[in-house]
């Protein structure tokens, strides 16, 4: 696994928008915002020209811009690492227009970006053996003051922290972005209660969990979408990495809890699930919700179980705010401990 060098202090950031980019509001004044801030804090930017392009479909522009885009700004000097704009709906047709080979063959670097941006997190780590991060898009860097959250994730890219832990308080789904202050903080009134399996055993009160393995996944809408294509190499991947074994993080956006056991139940029969160690479960963006009896832990957990692996579920990453930076293709050491859930990255 090829690890990136970290953000220096006078280091540059690249901005890309493979998948939406932020030419309305308020992602604009939120993304402007953000730039001020990484200014502020010694950093060159290096936007790239569909930051503010609204051409695309569910993408800023068309998918062959947006390809030439990543692949050139993952491959010039002129910036550090790169974080993306925000996520989408289309950024698939992206990765057809992406020169992979270039990517491989180039100096390995951070990318940061969450949901749509799993096409290239996930592909970055399986087709190029390149770490990745799966963390905070530009935009919601766009924040007074930063949450604790989004510090981790820049003190992540910046090679200052090796381990993460999960936050007290979540944002409940209903609480949109307030359009007449964008640069508001998180509106954090939900306590986080994680609830956490061993096999198809619910972990006992006070019962310290451990487990580590390499550290895969991503959005589940992306990942299955994937799954069967030219793209799919996660059963090699698996292979060269059996020794460690794979913790998969996954977390949905628009998938119903009968879709999430649906994606569960192709990623089992594709034999993604061959090496595994752990599953981490980020809280979906359809929280809460149940469909014929079915809620979103047993959309999961049975059928999993039979691996007998730890299976944490409303971990803190994800469409939920706020969400812990999650180093994919990392070695990750993970300790829960009732609700109490920490990540150490090793890099190896």
């Amino acid at each position: 696994m090829k690890y990136p060098e970290p953000l220096t202090k006078n280091g540059t950031i690249g901005f890309v928008a493979p998948s939406f980019g932020c030419g309305i509001e308020p992602y604009r004044t939120k993304f402007d915002y953000a730039l001020k801030a990484f200014a502020a804090r010694g950093h060159g930017l290096d936007l790239g020209p569909n930051c503010y392009e609204e051409k695309g479909i569910g993408i800023s522009n068309t998918p062959e811009a947006c390809g030439r885009e990543l692949t050139e700004w993952y491959c010039r000097k002129e910036n550090d690492v790169l974080i993306s704009c925000g996520g989408g709906e289309l950024m698939c047709e992206t990765i057809d227009y992406v020169d992979f080979e270039r990517i491989r063959a180039a100096a390995p670097k951070w990318y940061m970006g969450f949901s749509d941006n799993t096409n290239f997190t996930f592909l970055l780590t399986t087709l190029c053996d390149t770490a990745s991060i799966y963390g905070p898009c530009a935009a919601a860097f766009g924040m007074e003051p930063w949450d604790a959250s989004l510090e981790d994730a820049y003190q992540l890219l910046c090679g200052e922290r090796e381990e993460v832990k999960g936050y007290p308080l979540w944002e409940k789904p209903e609480s949109p972005i307030d359009q007449s202050s964008p640069l508001a903080p998180y509106k954090l009134t939900e306590p986080k209660i994680l609830k956490s399996w061993i096999g198809n055993r619910p972990a006992k009160e006070g019962e310290e969990i451990a487990f580590q393995g390499r550290l895969l996944g991503g959005c589940l809408d992306c990942l299955v979408n994937l799954l069967g294509t030219c793209y799919d190499q996660v059963v090699p991947f698996g292979e060269r990495y059996r020794e460690d074994g794979i913790i998969w993080f996954v977390e949905s956006c628009d998938l119903t809890v009968m879709s999430m056991r649906r994606a569960i139940w192709e990623m089992k029969r594709a034999g993604w699930f061959s090496h595994v160690k752990g599953v981490l479960v980020g809280r979906p963006l359809h929280f809460g919700e149940e469909m014929m009896g079915l809620d979103q832990y047993r959309a999961v957990t049975e059928l999993l179980a039979e691996y007998q692996v730890p299976i944490i579920m409303d971990v803190d990453f994800g469409h939920l705010s706020p969400m812990m930076p999650i180093m994919c293709g990392a070695v990750g050491q993970v300790q829960v401990n009732g609700n109490d859930i920490a990540i150490r990255y090793v890099k190896r």
